[in-house]
């Protein structure tokens, strides 16, 4: 039987607070955190001390339209990795927000390490 909508969203829920336990971002070493919808990809890097968001970039934005959403999910990542540079930031942690590192997610994590980001 397939599953409900409700009942993968609270799946994928759980399973991100049982990575939120071990994963921490600091202000040396932020957490790089993917949220994906249907049609788009976001990230960002956090510092969870102070709970601010240190660089920000999403599929949304001009200039990272791409061919299939494979490859915006690489830009993302690449953009993402520039202004992290640009902010002096040169190590993240991933966080993978509850998502399977497959697909869109890992694009988007191929995308950061080829623009330079240590993930």
């Amino acid at each position: 039987m397939a599953k409900g909508k409700q009942e993968k969203v609270q799946r994928r829920q759980r399973i991100h607070r049982k990575i939120r336990q071990t994963i921490m971002g600091t202000p040396g070493r932020p957490r790089l955190s993917v949220y994906r919808s249907n049609k788009y990809i976001y990230a960002q890097l956090i510092d969870d001390f102070a709970g601010h968001t240190l660089a920000a970039a999403s599929s949304l934005e001009d200039g990272i339209e791409g061919e299939d959403p494979m490859e915006e999910s690489r830009r993302v990542g690449e953009v993402l990795a520039q202004r992290a540079d640009e902010n002096g930031i040169t190590k993240a942690v991933f966080d993978r927000s509850g998502y399977r590192y497959h697909g869109r997610v890992k694009a988007l994590a191929e995308g950061a390490r080829d623009g330079g980001l240590d993930v």
